[in-house]
Protein backbone atom coordinates (compact mmCIF):
# COMPACT_ATOMS: atom_id res chain seq x y z
CA UNK A 1 0.00 0.00 0.00
CA UNK A 2 1.29 3.13 -0.77
CA UNK A 3 1.42 6.32 1.14
CA UNK A 4 -1.66 8.01 -0.67
CA UNK A 5 -3.54 4.96 -0.19
CA UNK A 6 -2.41 4.56 3.36
CA UNK A 7 -3.69 8.32 3.58
CA UNK A 8 -6.61 7.29 2.10
CA UNK A 9 -7.24 4.37 4.08
CA UNK A 10 -6.29 6.88 7.45
CA UNK A 11 -9.15 9.13 6.47
CA UNK A 12 -11.97 6.39 5.65
CA UNK A 13 -11.22 4.89 9.70
CA UNK A 14 -11.10 8.32 11.30
CA UNK A 15 -14.44 9.44 9.22
CA UNK A 16 -16.14 6.36 10.60
CA UNK A 17 -14.33 6.90 14.04
CA UNK A 18 -15.91 9.98 14.07
CA UNK A 19 -19.40 8.51 12.75
CA UNK A 20 -19.25 5.82 16.04
CA UNK A 21 -18.15 9.02 18.22
CA UNK A 22 -21.23 11.01 16.88
CA UNK A 23 -24.02 7.89 17.02
CA UNK A 24 -22.55 7.09 21.27
CA UNK A 25 -22.28 10.36 21.57
CA UNK A 26 -26.45 11.02 20.58
CA UNK A 27 -27.39 7.65 22.73
CA UNK A 28 -25.88 9.64 25.60
CA UNK A 29 -28.29 10.46 27.91
CA UNK A 30 -26.80 13.61 29.08
CA UNK A 31 -27.75 15.27 26.19
CA UNK A 32 -31.47 14.10 27.28
CA UNK A 33 -30.83 16.72 30.21
CA UNK A 34 -30.84 18.96 27.17
CA UNK A 35 -33.71 18.10 24.65
CA UNK A 36 -35.53 15.20 23.28
CA UNK A 37 -33.96 12.67 20.78
CA UNK A 38 -33.33 9.15 19.52
CA UNK A 39 -31.98 8.05 22.16
CA UNK A 40 -33.81 9.52 25.19
CA UNK A 41 -36.66 7.28 23.52
CA UNK A 42 -37.37 4.04 25.50
CA UNK A 43 -40.11 1.75 25.89
CA UNK A 44 -41.40 -1.19 28.58
CA UNK A 45 -44.13 -3.61 28.54
CA UNK A 46 -46.82 -3.10 31.39
CA UNK A 47 -47.15 -6.05 33.19
CA UNK A 48 -49.63 -8.45 30.94
CA UNK A 49 -50.14 -5.56 28.12
CA UNK A 50 -48.58 -8.01 24.84
CA UNK A 51 -47.22 -4.70 23.99
CA UNK A 52 -44.96 -1.73 24.43
CA UNK A 53 -45.15 1.38 25.88
CA UNK A 54 -42.72 4.13 24.39
CA UNK A 55 -41.99 7.28 26.59
CA UNK A 56 -38.90 9.91 26.30
CA UNK A 57 -36.53 10.44 29.34
CA UNK A 58 -33.91 12.53 30.79
CA UNK A 59 -32.02 10.19 32.60
CA UNK A 60 -31.52 5.99 32.43
CA UNK A 61 -30.57 4.31 35.71
CA UNK A 62 -27.30 4.09 36.57
CA UNK A 63 -26.11 7.11 34.20
CA UNK A 64 -23.83 9.06 35.34
CA UNK A 65 -21.15 7.42 33.88
CA UNK A 66 -22.40 9.25 30.57
CA UNK A 67 -21.54 12.79 31.79
CA UNK A 68 -24.84 13.06 34.22
CA UNK A 69 -23.78 14.40 37.21
CA UNK A 70 -24.21 11.54 39.71
CA UNK A 71 -26.67 12.81 42.06
CA UNK A 72 -28.77 12.88 39.03
CA UNK A 73 -28.87 8.98 38.77
CA UNK A 74 -30.74 9.00 41.79
CA UNK A 75 -33.70 11.35 41.18
CA UNK A 76 -36.03 11.92 44.05
CA UNK A 77 -38.45 13.28 41.93
CA UNK A 78 -39.95 12.36 38.53
CA UNK A 79 -42.54 14.63 36.54
CA UNK A 80 -44.32 12.95 33.88
CA UNK A 81 -45.51 14.94 30.78
CA UNK A 82 -48.57 14.44 28.62
CA UNK A 83 -48.73 15.25 25.39
CA UNK A 84 -51.75 17.24 23.63
CA UNK A 85 -53.73 15.64 20.91
CA UNK A 86 -50.90 16.16 18.09
CA UNK A 87 -49.17 13.52 20.36
CA UNK A 88 -46.57 15.97 20.55
CA UNK A 89 -44.54 14.25 23.64
CA UNK A 90 -41.08 15.66 21.97
CA UNK A 91 -42.39 18.73 22.42
CA UNK A 92 -43.73 18.42 25.50
CA UNK A 93 -40.71 16.77 27.23
CA UNK A 94 -38.75 19.34 25.79
CA UNK A 95 -41.45 22.36 27.78
CA UNK A 96 -40.81 19.86 30.84
CA UNK A 97 -37.09 19.82 30.64
CA UNK A 98 -37.46 23.74 30.80
CA UNK A 99 -39.26 24.04 33.66
CA UNK A 100 -37.26 21.83 35.57
CA UNK A 101 -34.07 24.01 34.34
CA UNK A 102 -35.38 26.95 35.20
CA UNK A 103 -35.92 25.62 38.20
CA UNK A 104 -32.29 24.67 38.87
CA UNK A 105 -33.97 21.08 39.22
CA UNK A 106 -32.02 18.85 37.35
CA UNK A 107 -29.90 17.61 39.83
CA UNK A 108 -33.01 15.63 41.08
CA UNK A 109 -35.95 15.51 38.80
CA UNK A 110 -36.41 12.71 36.34
CA UNK A 111 -38.49 14.29 33.15
CA UNK A 112 -40.59 11.94 31.30
CA UNK A 113 -43.32 12.34 28.48
CA UNK A 114 -44.81 9.13 27.17
CA UNK A 115 -46.20 8.75 24.27
CA UNK A 116 -49.64 7.01 23.62
CA UNK A 117 -49.12 5.08 20.05
CA UNK A 118 -51.69 5.34 17.49
CA UNK A 119 -51.21 3.12 13.66
CA UNK A 120 -50.13 4.49 11.26
CA UNK A 121 -53.80 4.28 8.96
CA UNK A 122 -55.39 5.84 12.24
CA UNK A 123 -52.79 8.75 12.81
CA UNK A 124 -52.85 11.08 10.29
CA UNK A 125 -54.88 13.51 12.61
CA UNK A 126 -53.03 13.21 15.66
CA UNK A 127 -49.39 12.97 14.37
CA UNK A 128 -46.37 15.54 15.49
CA UNK A 129 -43.27 15.69 13.17
CA UNK A 130 -40.14 14.35 15.15
CA UNK A 131 -42.06 11.79 17.34
CA UNK A 132 -41.31 7.64 16.05
CA UNK A 133 -44.72 6.61 14.59
CA UNK A 134 -45.49 3.31 15.78
CA UNK A 135 -43.55 -0.05 15.33
CA UNK A 136 -44.20 -3.83 15.42
CA UNK A 137 -45.49 -4.45 19.30
CA UNK A 138 -46.44 -1.14 20.18
CA UNK A 139 -49.64 -0.75 22.46
CA UNK A 140 -51.84 0.96 19.78
CA UNK A 141 -54.87 3.63 20.80
CA UNK A 142 -56.91 5.96 18.34
CA UNK A 143 -56.19 9.55 18.29
CA UNK A 144 -59.30 9.82 21.08
CA UNK A 145 -59.27 6.50 22.82
CA UNK A 146 -56.57 7.12 25.08
CA UNK A 147 -57.57 10.67 26.66
CA UNK A 148 -60.48 8.88 27.54
CA UNK A 149 -58.87 6.04 29.49
CA UNK A 150 -60.04 3.87 26.62
CA UNK A 151 -58.33 0.13 25.86
CA UNK A 152 -55.88 -0.37 23.42
CA UNK A 153 -56.43 -2.12 20.37
CA UNK A 154 -53.47 -4.11 19.91
CA UNK A 155 -51.57 -7.14 22.80
CA UNK A 156 -53.90 -7.96 25.59
CA UNK A 157 -56.11 -4.50 25.68
CA UNK A 158 -54.81 -2.84 28.47
CA UNK A 159 -56.67 0.63 29.46
CA UNK A 160 -54.84 4.14 28.81
CA UNK A 161 -55.30 4.74 32.85
CA UNK A 162 -53.74 0.77 33.52
CA UNK A 163 -50.77 1.49 31.04
CA UNK A 164 -50.04 5.30 32.87
CA UNK A 165 -50.39 3.22 36.48
CA UNK A 166 -47.77 1.04 35.18
CA UNK A 167 -45.76 3.62 33.90
CA UNK A 168 -45.81 5.30 37.53
CA UNK A 169 -44.65 1.69 39.31
CA UNK A 170 -42.03 1.05 36.05
CA UNK A 171 -39.93 4.18 37.04
CA UNK A 172 -40.70 3.53 40.50
CA UNK A 173 -38.66 0.07 40.24
CA UNK A 174 -36.11 1.46 37.91
CA UNK A 175 -35.45 4.28 40.04
CA UNK A 176 -35.95 3.25 44.12
CA UNK A 177 -34.69 6.50 44.95
CA UNK A 178 -37.90 8.42 43.55
CA UNK A 179 -40.22 9.77 46.39
CA UNK A 180 -42.57 12.03 44.62
CA UNK A 181 -44.07 11.53 40.67
CA UNK A 182 -46.05 14.64 39.17
CA UNK A 183 -48.51 13.52 36.45
CA UNK A 184 -48.76 17.11 34.69
CA UNK A 185 -50.91 17.34 31.54
CA UNK A 186 -51.87 20.01 28.91
CA UNK A 187 -54.80 20.24 26.57
CA UNK A 188 -56.17 17.13 25.75
CA UNK A 189 -52.92 15.74 27.38
CA UNK A 190 -54.72 17.63 30.83
CA UNK A 191 -57.83 15.94 29.52
CA UNK A 192 -56.66 12.39 29.77
CA UNK A 193 -54.80 13.47 33.32
CA UNK A 194 -58.14 14.93 34.76
CA UNK A 195 -59.87 12.02 34.23
CA UNK A 196 -57.20 9.55 35.10
CA UNK A 197 -57.05 10.81 38.42
CA UNK A 198 -60.15 9.33 40.12
CA UNK A 199 -59.06 5.84 38.42
CA UNK A 200 -55.42 6.04 39.30
CA UNK A 201 -54.53 2.78 41.03
CA UNK A 202 -50.68 2.89 41.61
CA UNK A 203 -50.73 0.88 44.62
CA UNK A 204 -52.46 -2.22 42.88
CA UNK A 205 -49.56 -1.19 40.42
CA UNK A 206 -46.66 -1.44 42.52
CA UNK A 207 -46.27 1.82 43.28
CA UNK A 208 -47.17 2.53 46.71
CA UNK A 209 -43.53 3.67 47.83
CA UNK A 210 -43.85 7.12 46.04
CA UNK A 211 -46.67 10.03 46.44
CA UNK A 212 -48.44 10.78 43.30
CA UNK A 213 -49.45 14.81 42.91
CA UNK A 214 -51.94 15.85 39.32
CA UNK A 215 -51.03 19.34 37.27
CA UNK A 216 -53.92 19.64 34.96
CA UNK A 217 -53.22 22.59 32.62
CA UNK A 218 -55.82 23.93 29.81
CA UNK A 219 -57.80 20.95 28.67
CA UNK A 220 -60.46 21.59 26.20
CA UNK A 221 -63.38 19.99 28.70
CA UNK A 222 -63.66 18.44 32.22
CA UNK A 223 -65.08 15.47 33.58
CA UNK A 224 -68.13 16.62 36.06
CA UNK A 225 -69.17 13.95 39.10
CA UNK A 226 -72.68 15.28 39.35
CA UNK A 227 -75.23 17.31 37.15
CA UNK A 228 -73.40 21.01 37.90
CA UNK A 229 -72.71 22.56 35.01
CA UNK A 230 -71.64 26.93 35.39
CA UNK A 231 -73.60 27.02 31.99
CA UNK A 232 -77.07 24.14 31.96
CA UNK A 233 -78.54 23.61 29.29
CA UNK A 234 -82.52 23.49 29.13
CA UNK A 235 -83.58 20.44 29.99
CA UNK A 236 -83.23 17.52 27.40
CA UNK A 237 -81.88 19.76 24.87
CA UNK A 238 -78.45 18.57 25.66
CA UNK A 239 -79.04 15.01 26.78
CA UNK A 240 -75.01 14.00 26.62
CA UNK A 241 -74.21 16.51 29.03
CA UNK A 242 -73.53 14.38 31.53
CA UNK A 243 -72.05 10.79 29.70
CA UNK A 244 -68.96 10.22 30.00
CA UNK A 245 -66.08 11.66 28.97
CA UNK A 246 -68.40 14.55 30.14
CA UNK A 247 -69.59 13.14 33.03
CA UNK A 248 -69.99 9.96 34.76
CA UNK A 249 -73.30 8.50 33.36
CA UNK A 250 -72.10 5.07 31.01
CA UNK A 251 -69.26 4.90 32.82
CA UNK A 252 -67.08 2.25 31.24
CA UNK A 253 -66.93 -0.42 32.93
CA UNK A 254 -63.41 -1.05 32.23
CA UNK A 255 -62.03 1.65 34.55
CA UNK A 256 -63.09 -0.62 37.37
CA UNK A 257 -64.52 2.03 39.97
CA UNK A 258 -67.90 3.42 40.44
CA UNK A 259 -69.27 7.32 39.67
CA UNK A 260 -68.76 7.39 43.79
CA UNK A 261 -65.73 5.90 44.02
CA UNK A 262 -63.78 8.01 41.23
CA UNK A 263 -65.20 11.09 42.95
CA UNK A 264 -63.75 9.98 46.16
CA UNK A 265 -60.33 9.53 44.72
CA UNK A 266 -60.42 12.57 42.95
CA UNK A 267 -61.89 14.63 46.08
CA UNK A 268 -58.79 13.58 48.40
CA UNK A 269 -55.84 13.33 45.45
CA UNK A 270 -52.89 16.24 45.46
CA UNK A 271 -54.27 18.32 41.83
CA UNK A 272 -53.06 21.83 40.61
CA UNK A 273 -54.97 23.85 37.89
CA UNK A 274 -53.17 25.94 35.27
CA UNK A 275 -54.96 28.07 32.42
CA UNK A 276 -53.27 30.34 30.00
CA UNK A 277 -54.28 33.95 30.49
CA UNK A 278 -54.72 34.65 27.04
CA UNK A 279 -56.48 31.41 26.41
CA UNK A 280 -59.81 32.96 26.62
CA UNK A 281 -60.99 33.79 22.98
CA UNK A 282 -61.24 32.93 19.37
CA UNK A 283 -58.09 34.78 18.73
CA UNK A 284 -54.68 33.42 17.42
CA UNK A 285 -52.74 30.83 19.60
CA UNK A 286 -55.96 29.67 21.28
CA UNK A 287 -56.24 27.17 18.71
CA UNK A 288 -59.83 27.66 19.07
CA UNK A 289 -61.03 26.01 15.68
CA UNK A 290 -60.23 22.73 17.50
CA UNK A 291 -61.72 23.44 21.11
CA UNK A 292 -65.05 21.37 21.62
CA UNK A 293 -68.17 22.90 20.99
CA UNK A 294 -70.65 20.52 21.35
CA UNK A 295 -73.55 21.25 23.41
CA UNK A 296 -72.03 19.25 26.55
CA UNK A 297 -68.65 21.56 26.12
CA UNK A 298 -70.53 24.52 25.93
CA UNK A 299 -72.35 23.62 29.36
CA UNK A 300 -69.00 23.60 31.02
CA UNK A 301 -68.05 27.87 29.33
CA UNK A 302 -67.12 29.42 26.31
CA UNK A 303 -63.23 29.14 26.48
CA UNK A 304 -60.60 27.02 27.92
CA UNK A 305 -59.99 29.60 30.47
CA UNK A 306 -63.30 29.74 31.30
CA UNK A 307 -63.97 26.47 31.88
CA UNK A 308 -61.09 26.05 33.73
CA UNK A 309 -61.96 28.87 36.54
CA UNK A 310 -65.56 27.35 36.10
CA UNK A 311 -64.37 23.98 37.26
CA UNK A 312 -61.92 25.27 39.72
CA UNK A 313 -64.77 26.75 41.42
CA UNK A 314 -66.99 23.67 41.35
CA UNK A 315 -64.02 21.44 42.92
CA UNK A 316 -63.44 23.99 45.91
CA UNK A 317 -67.68 23.95 46.65
CA UNK A 318 -68.89 20.61 45.73
CA UNK A 319 -66.21 18.08 45.57
CA UNK A 320 -63.00 19.05 48.05
CA UNK A 321 -63.76 22.37 50.05
CA UNK A 322 -61.25 21.33 52.53
CA UNK A 323 -58.94 21.50 49.81
CA UNK A 324 -59.44 25.13 48.23
CA UNK A 325 -57.91 24.27 44.95
CA UNK A 326 -57.15 27.02 42.74
CA UNK A 327 -56.09 27.69 38.92
CA UNK A 328 -53.12 29.54 38.62
CA UNK A 329 -53.65 31.70 35.60
CA UNK A 330 -50.11 31.59 33.84
CA UNK A 331 -49.96 35.65 32.02
CA UNK A 332 -48.92 36.20 28.46
CA UNK A 333 -49.75 31.88 27.53
CA UNK A 334 -52.41 31.20 25.20
CA UNK A 335 -52.48 27.42 24.25
CA UNK A 336 -48.63 26.48 24.24
CA UNK A 337 -47.28 23.84 26.32
CA UNK A 338 -43.60 25.45 25.85
CA UNK A 339 -44.93 29.02 27.34
CA UNK A 340 -47.41 27.86 30.48
CA UNK A 341 -45.07 25.00 31.56
CA UNK A 342 -41.46 26.07 31.40
CA UNK A 343 -43.06 29.87 33.10
CA UNK A 344 -42.41 30.80 36.56
CA UNK A 345 -46.54 31.17 37.62
CA UNK A 346 -46.36 27.23 36.82
CA UNK A 347 -43.27 26.25 38.71
CA UNK A 348 -44.79 25.22 41.74
CA UNK A 349 -47.97 23.16 40.72
CA UNK A 350 -45.11 21.12 38.40
CA UNK A 351 -42.24 20.71 40.63
CA UNK A 352 -44.01 21.50 44.22
CA UNK A 353 -43.27 24.13 46.65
Amino acid sequence: MNRWQCLAAASVALAAMTVLWAANAAAQPAGCTTAAGPGCYRAFQPPGAEGTLNYYASLGPGDASAGTPAAASAPTKALIAMHGHPRDADKTFNAALLAVRNADALADTLVVAPVFQVAADKAAKCSAPGVPAAQAGDLLWTCGSWLEGGRAESGARITSFAAMDALVAELARRWPSLRTVTIAGFSAGAQMVQHYIGFADQEHAGAASVAVRYVVADPGTWLYFDAWRPQPAADGACPGVNRWKYGTDGLPASLGRTAAQARHRYAAADISYLEGALDSSDAKGTYYGILDKSCAALAQGPYRMQRGLAYAQYDRTLLAPDKRREVVVVPGCAHDVACVFPSEAARAALLGR
